[in-house]
């Protein structure tokens, strides 16, 4: 027979929970380190940051990769453009438009050894990637048929003019979001002073008048230009 007296003391004896010892506690509690930061080491928060921005790429690139592969079939104007690469004899398939992380200084850009980059974190939507890859398409399509000298200025004055005006880069809706607005010549306006911020980056641009002076020679011919559309998209 136990004494009753014992059991007071055998309660006792009994060890209080502490959070360590609950199941499931000590992954609650590194899930809020990893989150928060608090509680890390140095090398812990540099794993952590390390493996939230490969996390942030892969996600960021199958977006990219997405909304590229969707557009080659579904986006009027990079279906057109796709078509027309074709024609002039340069397909362009979609091995030749990458995506990869960029700078805050483009959202795009085309090299003809290298094709069409697209900077899958710099797109604030769809139709700005929309936009940007239909820009660079029509560069491709300029380089296949006109065989652009990618180091003389006007040449590079007169396919950037042809990429703004025709990419739907200008368009009204686009240019308020900058901050740009008027009544009348707005998309004009628009097209010129892309066309010179692009040539101001070229090497062989001396600066803002050398670009300007590049855009103005050529300007007539080449905003008159539509091919291979009918008229401004």
């Amino acid at each position: 027979m136990s004494d009753p007296a014992a059991a007071p003391a055998a309660e006792a004896s009994t060890p209080t929970p502490t959070p360590a010892s609950v199941p499931g506690f000590e992954s609650w509690r590194r899930s809020l380190a990893h989150l928060t930061g608090l509680g890390l080491s140095d090398d812990e928060r540099l794993l952590r940051d390390k493996e939230e921005e490969r996390r942030r790429l892969e996600k960021d690139w199958d977006k990219c990769e997405r909304w590229k592969k969707e557009m080659m079939t579904r986006s009027p104007i990079i279906v057109f453009m796709l078509k027309h690469l074709q024609l002039a004899g340069c397909p362009f398939p979609s091995s030749a438009m990458q995506c990869h992380p960029c700078d805050a200084s483009r959202a795009g850009g085309f090299s003809p050894e290298h094709g069409i980059l697209l900077c899958q974190n710099r797109f604030m939507n769809r139709r700005h990637m929309e936009d940007t890859l239909a820009h660079e398409l029509l560069h491709a399509f300029d380089h296949c048929r006109f065989r652009v000298d990618w180091m003389n200025l006007r040449h590079h004055a007169c396919t950037e003019i042809r990429a703004a005006n025709l990419s739907g880069d200008c368009r009204w809706s686009r240019e308020v979001k900058r901050g740009y607005w008027a009544f009348s010549a707005q998309h004009q306006a628009c097209v010129r002073r892309r066309a010179v911020l692009s040539v101001m980056a070229h090497p062989k641009c001396q600066g803002k008048e050398d670009a300007e002076r590049a855009v103005g020679e050529v300007w007539d011919s080449c905003f008159r230009d539509t091919r291979p559309f009918d008229d401004i998209y």
